[in-house]
């Protein structure tokens, strides 16, 4: 929601979302505590926790982006809360862009996090932005990959998910990184957070799915996607695909997830 102009009622949002908790999805990410000056439609974050409803019988886990130190420091303070999400760039660029920070600054950040991840019982999960190539002319590559990755598991980091912020990724670019980074790193877990146009989703989530990733991020109808894109059609990976490609891979998802 944080890309649209016009402001979602609190009470919207707490209704959508306690409807994503009934489902048994594994994780919901339900908020953003970050500056509302830099993203107003999640000014209201902490308002919209105060109002969701985690059925007894449900096993999701609620997952909060941020994106400073105040910000982390915001979020551990809620018990509701199990994952705080940041967004780490291997291109400078976009780091700036996207946090008002350096990647060194952003480093000391993570730092941090994960001192007020263990103290607070919580678990953080980094997001590789830029994760599959960038438009800035920053240096990339598999091997600057792989150092960014070593310098978060040296903090650590245990969870890191693949960012194809822009949507560049390919099958091809997909099953030589994701291996590439599970080999290297068999201690953490990987996920992907796809971008895709329509009509390509397909081919980007089974080439992750057939290097044995098992954390997708999605969310329904493909809405949202980086407001950087140079396509106004890239977006997230509709939930509903992803689910429908699962099952027919044969994952009882039911059993799995709720």
């Amino acid at each position: 929601m944080q890309g649209l102009h016009d402001f979602v009622p609190t009470e919207i949002k707490a209704a959508y979302i306690n409807l994503l908790l009934q489902v048994g999805f594994d994780t919901i990410d339900f908020g953003s505590f970050v500056s509302a000056k830099a993203i107003p439609q999640m000014r209201d974050t902490t308002a919209v926790l105060d109002k969701l409803e985690i059925p007894s019988s449900s096993s999701s886990k609620l997952l909060a982006i941020v994106a400073n130190l105040r910000g982390v420091e915001d979020a551990v303070q809620y018990d509701q809360i199990t994952y705080l999400g940041f967004p780490f760039s291997i291109s400078e660029t976009f780091q700036q862009r996207n946090t008002n920070s350096s990647m060194k600054q952003s480093l000391v950040t993570v730092e941090q996090m994960m001192k007020q991840c263990e103290r607070n019982n919580k678990m953080a999960i980094v997001y590789l932005s830029m994760g599959f190539g960038n438009p800035y002319g920053d240096d990339w590559s598999h091997e600057l990959l792989e150092y960014w990755v070593s310098q978060l598991a040296e903090r650590g980091v245990q969870i890191l998910s693949l960012a194809d912020t822009i949507g560049v990724s390919t099958p091809d670019k997909i099953q030589y990184i994701f291996p590439y980074l599970t080999e290297n790193f068999p201690e953490l877990e990987f996920g992907v957070h796809l971008h895709s146009a329509p009509l390509s989703w397909k081919e980007k989530v089974e080439a992750a799915y057939q290097c044995g990733c098992t954390r997708f991020d999605s969310a329904l109808k493909g809405y949202g996607g980086c407001p950087m894109a140079s396509d106004s059609l890239v977006g997230n990976i509709a939930t509903e695909n992803l689910i429908s490609y699962l099952k027919d891979q044969g994952e009882d998802l039911k059993t799995k997830y709720g």
